[in-house]
């Protein structure tokens, strides 16, 4: 049952906090109290072809959904939790069907009209936090797959934004891009080199 005591619940979880570069993207999920998508697990559990799969039943058959964001900048300025939760406020306020009761992957709650609580490894138990995390994983990497054409060499494409060797070792050769995250160890140091 999706809901809580005859209440809509909302799942929400967050992907991209350990990547380098590239925003953090929340995603919150509303499934109706008698949707069942087989197979909802923790994103990084799927393919990216089941991940892609299950994006799209989980848009055509929940309630409602969103996504939100926080830029490598916002990150760079309040620190990547505070952009994590960020993210998922802006997910919330931008849903077309506001639940009154959120189940957040992990051990933060963002600041919200509405109850919630804070479940940690909720992405691979409640199905809500799992399709928010599928959602979000897959706007996020097609998100990277478009910034890989922007911004040529890196290898946006293929890493993402985490901190690969390729990735680094790329950083080093052609410096820093406006979407990387300059408070993060790789990026200062090749900043500092750079400037």
């Amino acid at each position: 049952m999706n809901s809580c005591n005859g209440r809509l619940v909302g799942g929400i979880d967050e992907v991209g906090r350990g990547c380098i570069a590239g925003p953090v993207v929340a995603a919150i999920v509303v499934l109706g109290p008698n949707t069942e998508i087989e197979g909802l697990t923790d994103s990084k559990k799927l393919t990216p072809a089941r991940r892609e799969y299950l994006a799209r039943q989980i848009k055509n058959q929940s309630l409602a959904w969103a996504v939100g964001r926080a830029e490598a900048s916002e990150i760079d300025r309040i620190n990547i939790l505070q952009a994590s939760l960020l993210a998922m406020q802006r997910a919330y306020a931008t849903l077309k069907l506001q639940p009154l009761w959120v189940k957040v992957d992990g051990n933060r709650l963002p600041k919200l009209p509405c109850g919630g609580e804070a479940i940690v490894g909720g992405d691979m138990t409640v199905p809500e936090i799992s399709a928010a995390s599928i959602v979000a994983k897959v706007w996020r990497d097609e998100e990277m797959l478009i910034l890989d054409a922007i911004y040529p060499g890196y290898g946006f494409a293929v890493h993402k934004g985490y901190p690969t060797p390729i990735h680094k070792a790329k950083l080093m050769e052609l410096g820093v891009t406006p979407l990387h995250r300059r408070s993060f160890a790789p990026v200062s140091r090749c900043f500092s080199i750079f400037n």
